[in-house]
């Protein structure tokens, strides 16, 4: 079984994807129900792991195909005591073991389908203690350390290679996020959502919010993202040559241009046009050759991401 905790292969010769929008996949391509988009539930059901394998699987051909590396996560981005708790798991050590059953399943995936050529990064995704695109009820630095000490603490013991934190909506939490994984020196990357105006949605920019992180963590985190926004959203911030750039490694794009509020009105799915999603992603790359971690968000699936990494091939 491959251990990259301590040394992470994500290096500047090789592309790694991630996978797409699993929730809307699951719920506008296979009718699977997916209630506060917590998809840890699905293992609930013993049939669905063989499903979400098979999910996975498409995209691990993808990255075989394009040689490419893979990071493998998801599932557990809901599964923190707040939203926990919407499902009957109302003790920490409930939620410790969904956190740690999701680890246990993505470390069988491994030994089944990892290659020399594609290595898989076991990633431990953890979101906001609100919702994605809205911030909701701030915390402090100190209590959003507090609360989300616990589900890094399952990745950690669990042997996750790295926490990614997704969609992640204020700085103040994301703060809080980043010291509580570097008191357990656990390795951590951090994806930020956007706006239509490619601004967080309290109106901090991309800079000001990476810059805030880097010197409130010592730049402990491992690298940046940007995702759950469409590449027209956030392409113009992504050109230029300040430092901050050099820190965002990766981007996690929605399908649709809609606004985030129209998305929330939507009774069905826009996925976009993958091959033009490509080419949207290409764009961005060639200014920004430091983006070597190319996946999808909402309304994406298999095909947005391959059609992303053969244009950026």
């Amino acid at each position: 079984m491959a251990k990259y905790r301590n040394n992470l292969p994500l290096d500047q010769r090789k592309f790694f994807l991630t996978d797409g929008g699993m929730e809307t996949d699951f719920i506008f391509h296979h009718g699977i129900d997916i209630p506060h988009f917590a998809t840890f539930e699905l293992l609930k059901d013993p049939a669905m792991e063989q499903k979400i394998e098979d999910y996975f699987i498409q995209y691990f051909d993808i990255a075989k195909k394009y040689n490419a590396g893979f990071i493998l996560g998801g599932l557990t981005w809901r599964a923190n005591n707040d939203w926990g708790g919407k499902f009957g798991y109302t003790t920490p050590e409930a939620v410790d073991q969904i956190n740690k059953k999701v680890i246990g399943v993505f470390e069988n995936m491994r030994r089944r389908h990892e290659t020399a050529d594609m290595p898989i990064i076991i990633s431990g995704s953890l979101g906001p203690r609100g919702d994605g695109y809205d911030p909701g009820n701030l915390m402090t630095i100190t209590q959003a350390q507090h609360y989300h000490s616990s589900q890094i603490r399952s990745f950690y013991e669990s042997g996750a290679d790295i926490v990614s934190a997704l969609t992640m909506t204020n700085v103040d939490e994301t703060i809080g996020i980043v010291l509580a994984a570097k008191e357990m020196a656990m390795p951590i990357s951090v994806s930020f959502t956007v706006e239509t105006d490619g601004k967080l949605p309290t109106c901090e920019t991309i800079k000001d919010a990476i810059e805030k992180v880097d010197i409130a963590t010592e730049d402990y985190a491992e690298y940046f993202m940007i995702n759950c926004a469409h590449p027209t959203h956030f392409a113009n911030i992504l050109r230029g040559d300040e430092n901050y750039l050099n820190r965002i490694s990766g981007i996690r794009a929605n399908a649709s241009r809609c606004s985030h509020a129209e998305l929330d009105e939507a009774s069905e799915l826009d996925d976009g046009n993958p091959h033009e999603f490509g080419l949207e992603y290409k764009e961005i790359l060639d200014h920004s050759s430091h983006i070597k971690i190319i996946g999808g968000c909402c309304g994406t699936d298999h095909r947005h991401v391959e059609q992303a990494i053969k244009a950026c091939s």
